[in-house]
């Protein structure tokens, strides 16, 4: 008889709960949950106003998910959930959660104070803290911030939790844990509290050998964050271990049984390596949605400027787990798409049976590449990697009277192929070899033309993942291996990447002329990118400034 796994994604505006037959991967049902409060960047639930640069959550969703997504999944899939063995779920990082000594977010307490509700992780409100943090560490000398590429993010959690301290510090004394989301929704579930070691080491500057930084560095950056790993943390455990079982009464919610196995949360793009069967060093897997994740396995670790991380054991045990990312991606072309599609063409579009992006890309393919005279700067929301600044803007240079709306379009998905062939040319020039190129998520199956652009000017092959919902499959792997092998499941997660993983036929090989005049493009990308992200002209900076004054 089969047994089931359960994976629950939790991205930016919804959950997905998926059923994945133990042995094959065979999806069998699934189901999603639209979160109920979606993203509060302008204002709270009542009706508080937020400053810009805020982006906030309401763990309540979270829950919601749980109980309203995983037991339509079951029941879509048609499966006993005495055939349900292991549960697992990742989620969107750093999104944190302050929490009180009964476990529950802050907000529950202080529905009007902003600092107590998730911070996801676009917030970059932090960023001050963010540039201080970086600066005492580099007058140290701390020899771990050349581990993530040179500069910590704002969207990391030690730069949020000093935010806080800094603007509610009365929040900060009474709060007595700060949790990844992942980790707060996975001791929802058992009521044991874990921290994994995937965020821990990719978010909040831990180390397998070494630990959290030093109490003389965070005491450095601010006295109260002298304590705050053994006052306000918690324990780390390794991924692909178990967190414990469901409780009775979040199994009755869950339509599950109780005491199956839950394992340690993940991120959400992190765990899909596995999904598309990656294992192996060499590989670099592009997780394609709002935003882009890249995640790169190697042997040993290399020093790569710009890159989010490095971390041993944090994707694949016994390899190094390398990350980079761009901050815009699907988030840019809906943008493009929310305040810039005439009505003529929507017109158009509904008279074709299409929808806006389906009939913006039907005619970018029409275009040559340089055919739009159009070249822009992907930093829609900021650049993670390599700049890793979240201050700077993004830019359309070349516009004339003559440009159409699917010009515009097109350069935006240029930028965020330049964007990527950045990060790739980086990893290499620092002895990050990437021999095979994958990517999942829904944009890599659902628009064959930005994947020939990408091939084009990457100049690689591209393998596009299987499912089309990779997180949650690779969560659903995770679940399997912490029910273990004795109970249906596996015992290592690459026993589960074999037999349920895998890749589409398809590939994605790059055209000679197209690459030709990318190359040429992509040069002056590189122009662009280093005279308005490394400091030679800040004037999208100084505008920000100016934007941030006048809003106050």
């Amino acid at each position: 008889m089969s047994k089931y796994a359960i994976g629950i994604d939790y991205g930016t505006l919804s959950a997905r709960a998926l059923v994945c037959e133990i042995g094959t991967g065979r999806e069998v049902g699934e189901a999603v949950y639209e979160y109920r409060h979606a993203v509060m960047d302008e204002r709270l639930p009542d009706g508080t106003r937020l400053k810009p640069d805020w982006a906030l959550e309401h763990p309540d969703d979270y829950l919601e998910a749980l109980c309203t997504c995983v037991p339509q999944a079951v029941k879509n899939a048609g499966v006993a959930k005495e055939d349900v063995i292991g549960v697992g779920i990742d989620f969107t990082a750093c999104s944190l959660v302050p929490v009180d000594k009964n476990g529950d977010a802050m907000c529950k307490k202080y529905p009007s104070e902003p600092h107590a509700y998730v911070k996801l992780w676009k917030h970059h409100a932090a960023q001050a803290q963010a540039n201080r943090l970086n600066e005492i560490a580099s007058q140290r000398g701390e020899k771990w911030l050349a581990r993530y590429g040179g500069k910590i993010s704002s969207e990391w959690m030690f730069p949020k939790i000093w935010q806080m301290i800094d603007e509610a510090p009365w929040l900060y004394d009474e709060t007595d844990r700060f949790m990844e989301a992942g980790d707060w929704v996975v001791m929802q579930m058992t009521g044991n509290e874990t921290r994994n070691s995937c965020m821990a080491g990719y978010k909040a500057i831990w180390n397998k050998r070494e630990g959290y930084p030093s109490k003389e560095f965070l005491k450095a950056c601010h006295p109260k964050l002298e304590n705050v790993v053994e006052e306000k943390l918690g324990p780390v455990s390794p991924i692909g271990s178990k967190a414990g079982g469901l409780t009775p009464k979040m199994a009755e919610l869950m339509g599950l049984m109780p005491g199956t196995a839950v394992a340690v949360s993940n991120v959400d793009a992190h765990v899909s390596l596995p999904a598309a069967g990656l294992t192996e060093k060499g590989s670099m897997l592009m997780i394609m949605g709002t935003s882009t994740c890249h995640i790169m396995l190697g042997d040993e670790e290399r020093i790569v400027p710009g890159m989010c991380g490095v971390v041993e054991d944090g994707v694949i045990p016994g390899l190094m787990g390398y990350e980079a990312g761009q901050s815009c991606v699907g988030d840019h072309f809906n943008w493009f798409v929310d305040n810039c599609f005439p009505a003529n063409y929507a017109e158009k579009a509904k008279a074709l049976g299409m929808n806006a992006h389906q009939y913006l890309t039907s005619l970018c393919e029409n275009k040559k590449p340089g055919e739009t005279g159009l070249l822009a700067l992907d930093w829609w929301n900021g650049n993670r990697s390599v700049l890793v600044d979240v201050d700077l803007t993004g830019m359309m240079l070349g516009m004339t009277l003559t440009t159409a709306p699917e010009d515009i379009y097109r350069a935006l998905i240029e930028a965020t192929a330049y964007g990527t062939r950045m990060i790739i040319d980086t990893f290499e020039e620092n002895g990050v070899k990437v021999d095979k190129l994958y990517a999942c998520g829904g944009i890599s199956q659902k628009n064959p033309f930005l994947m020939q652009v990408y091939a084009d000017v990457l100049k690689r092959e591209i393998r596009i993942a299987r499912s089309t919902q990779t997180p949650a499959l690779g969560s659903a792997m995770f679940g399997a291996v912490a029910a273990g092998k004795a109970a249906g499941g596996y015992d290592r997660i690459e026993d589960a990447a074999a037999e349920m993983g895998g890749t589409l036929p398809v590939v994605y090989r790059p055209d000679a002329q197209r690459a030709e005049i990318y190359e040429k493009l992509y040069q002056e990308y590189k122009l662009l990118h280093d005279y308005f992200g490394r400091g030679a002209n800040d004037v999208m900076k100084r505008l920000k400034d100016i934007k941030k004054a006048q809003s106050n």
